[in-house]
């Protein structure tokens, strides 16, 4: 029995120590860990930050009549350029049968009161004539005559207000009846034309569409929108997290989704001052005017990023950021440069910029230091072969 255990225990330390060697044999026909290394390059970084939004025209003017009624004709449409004082549409006045009713009864009221004051008129002028011959032959004194010149006066000045009462019921009737009247202009017209020079962006109505004035209580129906479009900005949104980080006159690289392998520059000239919550963050209104060339029209409306340039070095040392170390006490940068064959030293290093993929390096390294990959993948083993 004993000799039995004995025999189970030695076997047992035999199979022990066969795959023992058995492992220290598989070590040692592993490949040791071979780092391979990177050289600094000459290149340039620029830190950057994207806001989302879209190409809108600085100023857009809508269009909008100064009397109510009907668009009888439209004479533009969406895409013309037109010039300052064009026609763009007419209006056909449809008169309230009630204020028409009113203006008439007003003209007959004007008229009737035109017509006492001219007769009174007429008296005066007699009873002034005789005052005067009898004044000019010494038969009445000067206040008599004084009296009757002023009381004449006063008669002519009432029939000329008179006149001018009539005149302006039949110019009321006839803007209540068509919308216009002689002698008023551009005041009151059935005709609307473009007060600015540019492109028609926008036409939202049609012919025979009821249109309102613009007024105190009322902003109007806009007939047209007007936009020089040679004048163009961008205008998006950033997040609380980055405005902090850009400032007024910083340039802006515009990329627009409909117009490929193509960049606009542009200045960043407006950042809100208060922020508004959309979905939980907290955005800010930015603005940046573009600078237009002649080769490509960007139409309104468009979507496009910007690329809000932080800070940008031109023809530096960079590596990149995932070659450098930090020390787990000081947090001072460094990285692992070759001495020899897989020998290397720590190099601490100053930073400047990056962009998260490349780094500026200010001092430590020169052009000519290789510089250990230090996190590098391993490739995957081939477990067989056909």
């Amino acid at each position: 029995m004993k000799k039995s255990v004995t025999i189970i225990i030695l076997v047992s330390i035999a199979v022990v120590f066969t795959i023992s060697l058995y492992y220290l044999w598989q070590k040692n026909q592993e490949d040791p860990v071979v780092y391979t290394t990177q050289t600094a390059e000459k290149g340039t970084i620029v830190k950057k930050t994207v806001a989302t939004g879209s190409i809108v025209p600085k100023e857009e003017v809508l269009i909008k009549p100064n009397i109510s009624g009907i668009i009888d004709e439209i004479m533009v449409e969406a895409g013309d350029i037109i010039q300052n004082g064009d026609l763009i549409a007419k209006v056909k006045v449809v008169p309230n049968v009630a204020s028409l009713t009113s203006a008439k009864n007003g003209i007959a009221s004007a008229e009737t009161a035109m017509e006492t004051a001219r007769l009174a008129y007429q008296n005066q002028q007699s009873i002034y004539d005789r005052q005067k011959g009898l004044y000019d032959r010494g038969v009445i004194s000067a206040n008599e005559f004084d009296q009757a010149q002023l009381t004449y006066n006063q008669a002519k000045q009432r029939y000329e207000q008179e006149r001018v009462n009539v005149t302006a019921a039949r110019q009321n009737y006839d803007i209540i009846r068509t919308g216009t009247t002689a002698g008023l202009g551009s005041a009151a017209t059935t005709e609307i034309r473009a007060t600015v020079s540019g492109m028609v962006l926008d036409v939202p109505v049609k012919t025979g569409n009821q249109v309102i004035e613009a007024n105190n209580f009322n902003d109007g129906t806009t007939i047209a929108t007007l936009a020089d479009v040679d004048k163009m900005i961008f205008e998006g949104k950033v997040d609380e997290s980055e405005v902090g980080k850009i400032s007024e006159n910083l340039p802006l690289e515009i990329t627009v989704g409909a117009i490929e392998n193509q960049k606009f520059d542009a200045v960043l000239d407006y950042i809100a001052p208060k922020g508004v919550s959309e979905n939980g963050a907290i955005q800010f209104d930015i603005k940046g005017t573009l600078a237009m060339n002649d080769t490509t029209f960007i139409r309104a409306g468009l979507s496009a990023n910007a690329s809000i340039i932080l800070a940008r070095a031109d023809s530096v040392l960079t590596i990149k950021e995932a070659l450098v170390q930090y020390d787990p006490k000081t947090q001072q940068p460094f990285v692992e440069v070759e001495t020899g064959d897989q020998q290397f030293e720590r190099r601490d290093v100053e930073l400047g910029i990056s962009d998260g993929i490349l780094v500026e390096v200010v001092s430590g390294i020169t052009a000519d230091d290789k510089i250990k990959v230090w996190n590098q993948i391993k490739p995957a083993q081939q477990f067989g072969r056909r």
